[in-house]
Order: C-alpha cells, then structure tokens, then sequence
C-alpha cells in the first residue's frame, strides 16, 4: 500500500483528504504542522502538503523535506498562481495542486508523481543473494567477481524480484513498478527482458517462470552443489 502523508493544519480539510485517498485505495494519515511532518515524513512514499501552516512556511517545508530525502512531494495551495506554482516546483516539489480540485484528480496526480518516483525509492541498498550481488547506486549486478552489463530496465526487473526472493511477482505488478504501466494484457516486453537476464547470468536457474502468474527468484534457497529446482 503507498503511504501518503498530509501535512494540512484545517482539521476537517486533512480528515476529508484522508478519507477520500484510503477510499482512492492509498494509506493515508495527516499531521497539522511542519514540524511533526519533518519527524514523521520518512514512513510515506508521499508527502502531500499544504502551503499554509501554522509554524513554517510552505516552501521552507518543501527545501527541507527535499533534502532530507527523494520522498515525493505534492504541494497544496489555495489559489491557482502561476508565480506560487513556480517557486514550490523550484524548491523541489514533484507537483502542485490547487485546494479546490477534486480529490480524484489529485489522486490521479498522486498516482503519477509516485509512478516516475517509484524506481529511486524503490531501490535502498545493494541486494545479494548467494554470489549474486546487485548494487542499485551504482547500477551494477556482478555475479561473484564478475561484472554483468544490463540494460536499466533489466537491472530495475532483476531488482524488483530479488528485493522480495521468496514471493511471486506477477505479471501485471512487474508492468506497474519497472514500466510505469497498467497494462492489463500480457506483454513479450518483459519475457524478452528476463530471456536477457537469464542469458547473461549464465542459468535460466536464476529467474524462474511460474506460469499462467509471473516470476521469482531462483537459486535463492539452493545449497551449493545442488541442482536447481
């Protein structure tokens, strides 16, 4: 579930809000100041913040909560104006909604800034598994002492998989998180992708099909010197 964080200091505005985004299918929860958002923010995938707050200026709110992090960031302002919408973008924010939208239209823009997001946050810190060890701040996969050359969409599937080894990602899901799409259909796009990987890593053992549901993992529990399953 993405966790949106609302920083509005009208209590029945960010109860409004939280309402609407848990319908819209988001875990959402408010805080009323600037100050406990910026103890609170690293639990959310996004923050969505209001302008006026009781004990720090917006935009000041917005330069700190950027660089503490790569946290996404919606600014919320009373008025659609274009020189208010253009400081908060400069001082970091992902987008800027006017109060008086619809909430469907700011989740549809939830959406979008949490899906061009998703890749940086998606990836912490290096993963390894047995001699396989993938690196995402330097965006290499070496297996052993070998460096393996993937394409960057290779690498955010080979990432996607291992971060959970023991789950099944489907389909549909590897669309959304390394694609951006919400592609109902299958797609060759990530069999030609993953036939890539496997061909690079030297075993088919390493990604393995779970048919008619996605992929996961291989290897993962193997003992040395056994096969494969």
């Amino acid at each position: 579930m993405r966790q949106v964080l609302v920083v509005e200091q009208d209590a029945s505005a960010a109860a409004a809000m939280v309402s609407d985004l848990r319908r819209q299918g988001f875990t959402a929860r408010s805080v009323s100041t600037g100050e406990r958002a910026l103890r609170v923010y690293g639990e959310a995938d996004l923050v969505l913040f209001s302008l006026e707050l009781p004990d720090i200026d917006g935009l000041e709110l917005c330069r700190s909560l950027r660089s503490g992090g790569d946290t996404a960031l919606i600014a919320v302002t009373d008025a659609d104006v274009e020189l208010e919408r253009v400081l908060v973008l400069h001082a970091g924010a992902d987008d800027c909604v006017v109060k008086s939208w619809g909430f469907r239209e700011i989740g549809a823009r939830i959406e979008a800034v949490l899906r061009r997001s998703r890749p940086r946050q998606r990836l912490p810190g290096t993963i390894s598994l047995r001699h396989l060890h993938i690196d995402p701040r330097r965006q290499e996969v070496r297996l052993g002492e070998r460096l393996v050359g993937v394409t960057s969409k290779e690498f955010e599937l080979l990432y996607t998989l291992a971060a959970t080894p023991d789950t099944v990602v489907t389909r549909k899901e590897l669309m959304a998180r390394v694609w951006g799409s919400d592609w109902g259909h299958t797609s060759r796009t990530i069999d030609t992708h993953v036939s890539s990987i496997r061909a690079k890593l030297g075993s088919s053992g390493w990604i393995i099909t779970v048919r008619g549901v996605g992929y996961r993992m291989g290897y993962v529990w193997q003992l040395p010197g056994t096969p494969a399953g």
